[in-house]
């Protein structure tokens, strides 16, 4: 997948995640029903080990990519200072097939199974270049903080 700069989202604008829990770069595409995204592994990443993107950062990877389609509705403004809390309900499939290495860069694509309100059943995979890391199926629940 090619990167053109002008269609690159900035991620920290559909997720509450900071450093060190924030597990995507950026937004390569994004509609109401599905999201494309990419994360590069760092050595600094708490979920490296040995210079592999264990498990549990992959999960984490894929839920952070599934929550920005029902994301994307707390945080359209990204001037607002929309507070929100967000957690996996469910993990009703999970496939791990192999782990990237520090220095890979990997891409999600994620599509919106169902939703009710504030939770949602998300289908992610995540890929190193043609090679499928991780598939999962999720249900997700986000809402907005009340100030």
């Amino acid at each position: 997948m090619e990167l053109k700069e002008e269609n690159i989202i900035n991620i920290h604008h559909f997720l509450p995640h900071r450093e060190p829990m924030l597990m995507a770069d950026y937004i390569l595409e994004l509609t109401p029903e599905k999201v494309i995204t990419s994360f590069e592994i760092t050595s600094d990443n708490i979920f490296v080990q040995n210079d592999q993107f264990v498990e549990a950062g992959l999960i984490e990877h894929s839920a952070q990519t599934s929550s920005s389609i029902l994301g994307q509705s707390f945080f359209a403004n990204p001037e607002s200072n929309t507070k929100v809390i967000g957690f996996i309900t469910n993990i009703k499939k999970i496939e791990i097939f192999a782990l990237p290495k520090v220095g890979d860069k990997i891409i999600s694509k994620a599509s919106l199974i169902s939703q009710y309100e504030n939770i949602c059943q998300i289908f992610c995979e995540t890929f190193l270049d043609d090679e499928l890391l991780i598939r999962t199926e999720i249900s997700l629940f986000i809402q907005e903080l009340k100030s």
